[in-house]
């Protein structure tokens, strides 16, 4: 049997209108391999709304290679899988607000809200028991699945998965080094190395290493050209005023963008190029840097994403949704630029690649714990992922990394355990957290707790 013709994926979170909407499409292009999808989601009819939709565009772009099926059973849905796709939203939104919008309360700002900081560690408590579900569900019915993980917190989702099942085939992968990426081609473009719009994502090649969110690069070129005087002299022309990518300010306009400042002070102050957006990458950092307020945030050209964008956007692609379903529009393709198909085929023996995801550390990351989740490169090939050796961080940076680390690790541990007084102690070492006495972070984390996370997850 061929392999490459007789796939079978599960998605899990399968009735989601972004990530598997992102497959669609890529699929829609890929002509070498063909197979099944299985869609599972506790939305059960938008997983079945996916499975229309999915359907119709392999019957007008890509017929004959994939097929889509909604199921409604975690044992049918990863029986017999090659491969596990996990894209999960941890409840809901009315929970993702309290993340984000109840700390405002005690002047506390987070940019996104769903990997570091208060956000980020209550959303873990919520996710880390429905990780533990899903990868004991992988043991049993999908033990030699690999399994790609998109769903933040990035970090702890991936720690969860290794340490409910040690023998689990699973690395997260996020786009957020892929912007730093097209950001060093504008700049090789701005120095006269080539023409505007010439230099593709694919053709930077970089070293990587951190956590996700919090990831750097320490290497970078392009052909034969070593990238870092380039970038030095970027900065030193962008940096006041920042950089404008559409030439638009369309930063304003747009919650995902920024003027990459935040990214241009990192770079001043530790040398190495921060690799993701400056909104995750300020959530990381003492919050009187760049997010005191709403107003340094505006000085520093980013934005703070309020939840209740993301809802209206929601809104939005459930009616796109329904017009897709009942062919009132059509689905366009187009190149998404994500690797999922890219790594897949790499797994098959379908060319090597290298890049950058998230694994527990074997070393690969020098000073920081074993097993711990980093962000490196690694080389994919036939049913392997090997992580690239980075070199170790300057101390400075190393000691404001290791703060993070140290509280995922403690998160995870508390949640396994079920443990609210061990989760409030991890709580209590977030630098977001600092500026609050004991009594008000404890009256912040109980309430965050008691309002978004479930009883039936069983904490104490």
């Amino acid at each position: 049997m061929n392999k490459t013709k007789n796939l079978n994926i599960c998605y899990i979170g399968g009735g989601s209108r972004n990530w598997a909407w992102v497959l669609m499409k890529d699929l829609a292009a890929e002509k070498d391999l063909s197979g099944t999808i299985k869609l599972y989601d506790i939305d059960v009819e938008a997983a079945e709304a996916n499975e229309k939709i999915g359907n119709d565009l392999m019957a007008q772009h890509n017929p004959g290679q994939w097929k889509f099926k909604a199921v409604s059973d975690l044992k049918e849905a990863l029986n017999g899988c090659n491969f596990i796709f996990l894209s999960i939203l941890p409840l809901d939104f009315t929970e993702m607000a309290v993340d984000v919008h109840l700390p405002e309360r005690h002047n506390i700002y987070q940019s996104v809200g769903d990997t570091a900081g208060p956000g980020g560690m209550i959303r873990a408590l919520r996710t880390i028991p429905m990780y533990q579900e899903i990868a004991s569900a992988v043991e049993k019915y999908a033990p030699n699945a690999w399994v790609f993980n998109y769903t933040n917190p990035m970090t702890i989702c991936t720690r969860t998965l290794y340490k409910q099942f040690p023998g689990i085939k699973a690395f997260g992968c996020c786009h957020e080094v892929f912007g730093t990426q097209k950001l060093l081609a504008h700049a090789a473009e701005d120095a006269g190395l080539a023409p505007k719009g010439s230099i593709k994502r694919e053709d930077i090649k970089t070293n990587v290493a951190g956590i996700n969110h919090f990831t750097w690069i320490d290497k970078a070129s392009w052909r034969d050209v070593d990238l870092f005087p380039v970038w030095d002299a970027f900065v030193q022309k962008y940096y006041q005023d920042g950089y404008d990518e559409g030439g638009d300010s369309n930063w304003l306009n747009n919650f995902f963008s920024s003027m990459d400042r935040v990214k241009m002070d990192l770079y001043k102050r530790y040398g190495l190029i921060a690799a993701a957006g400056d909104r995750h990458l300020a959530e990381f950092c003492p919050p009187s840097w760049y997010l005191s307020s709403p107003e340094q945030v505006k000085e520093w050209k980013f934005t703070l994403t309020p939840v209740n964008f993301r809802i209206n956007m929601r809104e939005d692609l459930k009616k796109k949704s329904l017009a897709y379903k009942e062919g009132k529009e059509k689905m366009e393709i187009s190149d998404s630029g994500e690797e999922g198909i890219v790594l897949m085929k790499s797994l098959l023996g379908l060319g090597d690649i290298v890049t950058n995801v998230n694994l527990p550390n074997r070393g690969q990351m020098p000073g920081f714990p074993l097993d711990a989740v980093v962000e490196t490169n690694a080389v994919f090939s036939r049913d392997t992922v090997n992580p690239v050796a980075a070199k170790a961080f300057p101390q400075s940076l190393h000691s404001l990394t290791m703060v993070h680390v140290g509280i995922q690790e403690g998160i995870v541990e508390a949640a396994f355990e079920r443990n609210l007084e061990k989760a409030f102690l991890v709580f209590l070492n977030d630098p977001q957290i600092h500026k609050l006495s004991i009594n008000e972070a404890r009256a912040l984390f109980d309430e965050m707790v008691e309002k978004t996370v479930p009883k039936k997850f069983g904490y104490k």
